[in-house]
């Protein structure tokens, strides 16, 4: 597979079909998060980082143990803009820098098989990527560049949820338990999420213009049942004291269409490639 090598064109993505990533690119695109692209040797952290996935993710059901997490998290830690051709000087990530023509997420993917996608996120001024899932999923999160507010959950027992919301809610209401509601600033260290555990559905809201590189091992594919699903919150304060703590850590999830104003842009990837050999 020759990384970077795509359909020329454009078309309008939705980030709720994020099957095959990169269908189409956007061939001209203002304030485009990479420059033109020159040829690069590969940097050590991502062809590390491409040859550790391919080690790690085996299959659809591939967990990483405790010791591939610390692996890649330690690599994930260390890399830097400029692994994967960008600059904090780019015009896109100057704060105040919007293009009112152009508000929306755009993304780009370094490397995909069937067993781990690298893809980077390149967020504007108060971009969003909405609330959504990762079914079966691990993803490794890293922010590159800029400041990000994320917000997690993961679900309650389904049955305890059930049991609890029956005669207090519509049943297409589910509980869920906040896990993460902080800002981060980049650089900061690896988030991970599991299939169940770690906040698997999360949302990200950019305070200022943001590069996020995510791991996503296996990728989502909706003939294989690892399709994206979306959610609106609301808060439990009509519940009994026993369903929740004195954080007011849970909330109401709500699967919703995604929003038109939420959809996104694919773009082509410009940064170094990857040396993708047989081992």
């Amino acid at each position: 597979m020759e990384v970077g090598l795509v359909e020329q064109g454009r078309e309008r993505v939705g980030h709720v079909n994020k099957v095959g990533y990169v269908k189409r690119v956007i061939a001209k695109k203002r304030n485009k998060p990479y420059n033109r692209r020159v040829k690069r040797n590969v940097p050590k952290a991502l062809q590390e980082l491409f040859d550790s996935c391919k080690q790690t993710f085996k299959g659809p059901n591939t967990v990483p143990s405790p010791q591939d997490v610390h692996k890649l998290c330690h690599i994930l830690d260390n890399m830097k803009p400029e692994d994967v051709g960008l600059s904090r000087d780019l015009q896109f990530f100057k704060p105040g820098n919007i293009i009112k023509e152009n508000q929306r997420v755009t993304y780009t993917t370094v490397y995909k098989c069937d067993n781990f996608s690298l893809c980077i996120f390149f967020l504007p001024e108060r971009g969003v990527i909405p609330l959504h899932n990762h079914p079966g999923m691990t993803v490794f999160s890293k922010l590159l560049l800029g400041q990000m507010h994320i917000k997690s959950y993961d679900w309650v027992d389904s049955e305890a949820s059930h049991n609890l919301l029956q005669q207090q809610q519509p049943s297409k209401l589910r509980l869920a338990k906040l896990k993460a509601n902080k800002v981060f600033t980049a650089p900061c260290d690896t988030s991970v999420l599991y299939p169940t555990t770690g906040g698997n559905i999360h949302e990200f809201t950019a305070i200022t213009p943001c590069a996020v590189l995510d791991v996503i091992g296996p990728p989502y594919s909706k003939e294989d049942g690892r399709d994206c699903s979306y959610y609106r919150d609301y808060p439990c304060d009509t519940f009994p004291n026993e369903v929740k703590d004195k954080n007011d850590s849970y909330a109401l999830l709500e699967e919703i269409e995604m929003q038109e104003n939420c959809q996104m842009d694919g773009i082509e990837y410009l940064g170094p490639p990857i040396n993708d050999t047989d081992f």
